[in-house]
């Protein structure tokens, strides 16, 4: 992997390899001089309604995040400014599984989406693009208090426990959003995975502490509202990148409520717009909410019901044992005894063994292919839990290297064996592994036969905490390093490129204020080769009415795209928004922010 790009940032440089693998290289020369336009119209779109109702000054969050109104971010440039805060930034492909994105947040780095969204999905995109994740989330990084609930939350997000249904739920957003940007997209293929995504949405279930945790992102990161009930401002990237819903959302008609732990009762829908949106009077108050729920989750509680949760998951999940001991992998059994606590607990599949995230050495998932089982709890009548004995204490007991033991546990357990090899960390007993070991149940129902080979048993008096994923990813995980050297080739017709040229030579034009006898010829090449595209004949009337030049040709290129607006429902809005912002133009708000 010595051609990963850390772009000189601590952030970046920080991140493990089982993240490190999702991210693509951003290729910015595919950028089109179209997909230039659409970034600068979107952004002064953006300021110019946003001024009144964002948060923080938009524009100094902007230029702290290396971005600009007029081009489309270059990734060194955002990670040069973002670095001086303690951030940083890289580029992914569409959408990656949600765990892994929170864990990116809790290493302070901002995944965007390479691509930038098509002219013809303009006002609203269902897939993440460079517009969303930059302009939504980048501005505001570098208000402190909101940056540290990012990564906090980032850190707990990380731990959440799915259920099996949160995955097929991804996999069908996932599923229909890709079928909805194919260029071929088959209308019956669509209408399928519609029904499929609503039938599996509408029998989710209990939701799981993802789901859960997801409705305080959506109702925060994305969608929040900050200030008081009559006068709030937004926060959400969700809201800032949509010009659509961040002008729709301050009309009365959308209920503005108090943000606190409640807000985890309201569902969302990601296909409409929000009936009601949320309001928190300070970050500080974000950061409490989500310590509330924290505090329910299984990473926290441990013991009985949290295994539970990690056998309903179906998924890798983390047992950490009170030794300090951490059990990876597939929960799919549990013993309970009289108090409810946990007595056992079993994995199927490759497993392994970590302490402090770290993999115990020989302990991997090679090792434990077949699953691993141990019981949990105390030695009959024993004054203190076993991982707290000292080798004087163990030896008193008969738990010596070589010699046959009997172990009995209050459960009822029983575990006779040779012992072959103890693993003690920090003063506390981790491990005792047996050969020629049986283990059996009060009931007579084995557990272990000595011909399965070794037995490796776990140490714990109790399960402190369980978590989503395992203990230490990089050992566990199949990490393909996806080399970045993939470029998107995406080959355009000779119409297409010819339109590119003409936007190419508007922007030049624009820059250097040369050239600006060659815009009535290129309004002239639109006009009778590119009846579809209004963004570009925007562009012009742009500069000859800032300029007070060439009257007559203002006057046409306005009348033509009054014209289009009436005709063109896809447009009407885009265009009259358009002419708004050459009207009331956003480079003198600039200089007053």
């Amino acid at each position: 992997m010595s051609h990963f790009n850390d772009f000189n940032n601590a952030q970046v440089t920080k991140l493990p390899n089982h993240l490190k693998q999702f991210i693509v290289a951003q290729n910015y020369e595919k950028y089109t001089p179209i997909d230039q336009a659409v970034w600068r119209y979107v952004m002064r779109q953006n300021y110019s309604y946003l001024k009144n109702v964002a948060y923080y000054p938009y524009i100094k969050g902007l230029q702290r995040a290396g971005l600009s109104i007029e081009h489309i971010p270059d990734l060194q440039t955002m990670n040069d400014n973002l670095g001086k805060i303690g951030w940083g930034a890289v580029t992914v492909d569409g959408f990656i599984p949600p765990a892994a994105f929170m864990e990116y947040q809790a290493y302070r780095v901002l995944v965007i989406a390479a691509d930038i969204r098509q002219i013809n999905h303009i006002e609203y995109t269902p897939a993440p693009d460079i517009i969303h994740e930059s302009a939504g989330h980048a501005p505001i990084i570098a208000d402190t208090d909101y940056n540290n609930y990012l990564s906090y939350f980032g850190s707990i997000g990380a731990k959440a426990m799915f259920s099996a249904k949160d995955f097929e739920l991804y996999e069908a957003i996932r599923k229909l959003s890709i079928l909805k940007e194919a260029i071929d997209a088959d209308e019956f293929q669509i209408a399928k995975a519609e029904k499929e995504l609503r039938y599996i949405s509408e029998n989710m279930g209990e939701p799981s502490e993802m789901a859960l945790l997801g409705r305080l992102h959506w109702w925060t990161v994305e969608y929040g509202l900050i200030g008081t009930l009559e006068n709030p401002k937004i926060y959400g990237a969700g809201l800032l990148s949509s010009i659509g819903e961040s002008a729709t959302c301050m009309q009365n008609d959308v209920e503005k409520l108090w943000y606190n732990i409640d807000t985890i009762n309201y569902a969302y829908d990601i296909t409409k717009p929000q009936p009601q949106l949320f309001v928190t009077e300070t970050f500080q108050n974000l950061i409490d909410v989500l310590e509330t729920f924290a505090n329910t989750m299984a990473f926290r509680k441990g013991g009985t019901e949290s295994i539970m949760k990690a056998i309903a998951c179906k998924n890798v999940a983390t047992a950490v044992c009170s030794s300090g001991l951490q059990v990876s992998g597939v929960f799919t059994d549990i013993g309970v005894g009289t108090k409810d606590e946990v007595t056992f607990i079993k994995t199927t599949g490759p497993s392994a063994l970590a302490f402090k995230g770290k993999q115990l050495n020989g302990h991997g998932k090679d090792y434990h292919a077949d699953g691993f089982s141990s019981p949990v709890g105390r030695l009959k009548d024993a004054a203190k839990a076993l991982e707290d004995y000292s080798t004087a204490e163990l030896q008193a007991l008969g738990i010596i290297t070589g010699e046959k033991t009997e172990l009995l546990f209050e459960s009822g357990i029983k575990v006779i064996g040779v012992i072959k090899d103890i693993i003690t960390e920090s003063n506390k007993l981790l491990l005792i592994a047996l050969k020629d070991c049986t283990v059996t149940e009060s009931n007579g129902n084995i557990l272990f036969k000595p011909e399965w080979g070794i037995y490796d048993m776990a140490i714990g008096e109790t399960i402190v905490s369980v978590f989503n994923g395992a203990a230490d990813k990089d050992a566990y995980e199949e990490i393909t390093l996806i080399s970045n050297e993939k470029t998107h080739q995406l080959t355009y017709d000779d119409k297409i490129l010819k339109l590119h040229g003409l936007y190419q030579m508007v922007r030049e034009i624009r820059e250097s204020g040369e050239g600006l006898d060659k815009l009535a010829e290129i309004f002239a090449q639109l006009k009778s080769n590119h009846r579809q595209d209004w963004l570009c004949a925007l562009e012009i009337l742009e500069i000859i009415y800032h300029k007070k030049i060439y009257h007559q040709l203002e006057k046409e290129i306005q009348v033509y795209l009054e014209i289009k607006a009436g005709r063109e429902l896809d447009h009407t809005k885009l265009i009259s928004d358009g002419l708004h912002v050459i009207k009331n133009p956003v480079s003198q708000l600039i200089t007053e922010d």
